[in-house]
């Protein structure tokens, strides 16, 4: 009998604690501030002047994302053709990107994080992050690169990680982030797309074993309303397969088999709300891919790039409409063209940053992200309701709607080939004008040289 009491008040106590860890998590939940209004960006330059900052302070954020780049740590040797040190063309005998040493790493993060402007966003909003290749240490570097563990200390100092963080003791930045309290939730992935990276040609890991195990519990994890992947690489637009051979960019389209499995992973994760940012490329767009096979309901890739570094900056002011002209002449599948643009092209080449607003209060919950430009303005968006990013099953109804989703639905790479590599035939047509033009003024000039010359003679 008093083996029974004893048994019987033990499972009561196990019962009241239950409650009371229930309650408390209830209370925390509640307690969760609802977010509503997240910034992010990438490549910002630490030496370079930084004026955006007002205009995200401007936004109010309540969190704020790095997509990598956060500085420019490697040093850059300018190009040369000729000389002992030649960085560029077919005689090219040193690399054009080397790595700083740790103490200048740690000077360049002192200038970024005691910028002005972004101590007082700091101050105002909590800042997380992940990186990119410069401030990873090295150009276009991937797992190979061998000050990765000294720079990983560095980036999250930088972020002020705590000390006992676990993203101290892994190897690599990648993290997660739940804000707001249930039933308003979001959640943030960001991703390392350096760390365990293969060679860029090798169709390879972009994230390595450890991480996809990682990613796997984060997206069968608990559920939540929005869930934000953050890379800091574009995962939806692949530009490479169609600005080759002219010029090649980063992305998981140069990694086919890692991007199918991404896309594949959040489909068996049945998770709605999904959507990615990502920076990198020094210019804003917005992507979209429609292939029901993936999720269930359309992607987004919002791409922020730069805060400083800008794709319109390396070229005289005057020309930088030419930049918009090769925009729009370069073919995309997945850019999402709408009245929303500034730019035909639906591209910003200029310095930008990402904005993202949450409406709690309407039905169905409705998410606004822009790319704005440096005074805050919008140079392109979309609003997504979120009941648009809910997997939609196989029914009839719903695949009359994925039939009508297939223009984002058409991978770059599978383009026909006139179209693929459009660009690269107006370049290579211009540059041959260019040359046949200067060719025949050439000859005019020594043929009336030569008539000249004939005449003196006579």
């Amino acid at each position: 009998m008093a083996t029974t009491i004893t048994t019987l008040f033990f499972f009561f106590i196990l019962f009241i604690a239950a409650l009371a860890v229930k309650e408390v998590e209830q209370q925390t939940s509640l307690e969760q501030p609802i977010i509503s209004r997240i910034a992010f960006g990438s490549c910002a330059n630490q030496s370079a002047p930084q004026p955006i900052w007002k205009s995200i302070i401007d936004f109010n954020p309540q969190v704020f994302i790095w997509l990598g780049d956060n500085i420019y740590g490697d040093i850059r040797r300018p190009y040369k053709l000729f000389g002992k040190e030649r960085t560029i063309g077919p005689w090219k005998n040193v690399p054009r990107f080397v790595p700083a040493s740790e103490t200048e790493m740690q000077l360049k993060y002192h200038i970024a994080k005691n910028n002005s402007g972004y101590s007082l966003l700091r101050k105002k909003s909590q800042v997380i992050g992940t990186w990119d290749d410069h401030d990873y240490g090295l150009n276009d570097a991937g797992k190979e690169f061998s000050d990765k563990i000294v720079n990983q200390k560095l980036m999250l100092d930088f972020l002020d990680e705590p000390q006992d963080s676990p993203r101290r003791k892994q190897a690599g930045v990648y993290a997660s982030y739940t804000f707001g309290p249930k039933g308003k939730q979001v959640k943030v992935i960001l991703l390392d797309t350096r760390y365990h990276r293969d060679p860029l040609s090798s169709d390879g890991s972009i994230l390595g074993d450890s991480q996809w195990t990682w990613l796997k519990k984060e997206l069968n994890g608990p559920k939540t309303e929005i869930t934000i992947i953050g890379s800091s690489i574009q995962v939806l637009s692949n530009l490479s397969a169609t600005t080759g051979p002219l010029f090649y960019m980063e992305s998981w389209g140069r990694f086919p088999r890692e991007r199918d499995r991404l896309f594949k992973l959040i489909a068996s994760s049945k998770r709605n709300g999904v959507f990615f940012i990502s920076g990198d490329v020094h210019f804003g767009e917005i992507a979209r891919y429609d292939c029901a096979n993936a999720t269930g309901y359309p992607l987004y890739d919002i791409t922020s790039s730069g805060l400083t570094q800008a794709v319109e900056k390396v070229i005289p002011e005057p020309l930088a409409f030419l930049v918009e002209v090769a925009a729009w002449l370069t073919p995309t599948t997945m850019r999402l063209i709408s009245p929303n643009c500034r730019y035909r092209s639906c591209t910003y080449g200029q310095t930008n940053f990402g904005a993202i607003e949450i409406d709690w209060g309407v039905t169905p919950v409705t998410v606004k992200i822009e790319v704005r430009d440096v005074n805050g303005h919008p140079a392109t968006s979309v609003n997504i309701p979120l009941s648009e990013l809910q997997n939609q099953g196989s029914n009839d109804k719903n695949t009359l709607k994925v039939a009508e989703l297939q223009r984002h639905c058409t991978l770059e790479i599978n383009l026909p080939w006139i179209t693929r590599y459009r660009l690269a035939f107006l370049f290579y047509y211009f540059l041959a004008g260019k040359l046949l033009t200067f060719s025949s003024w050439l000859a005019m000039i020594l043929a009336m040289s030569d008539y000249a010359n004939n005449s003196c003679y006579d």
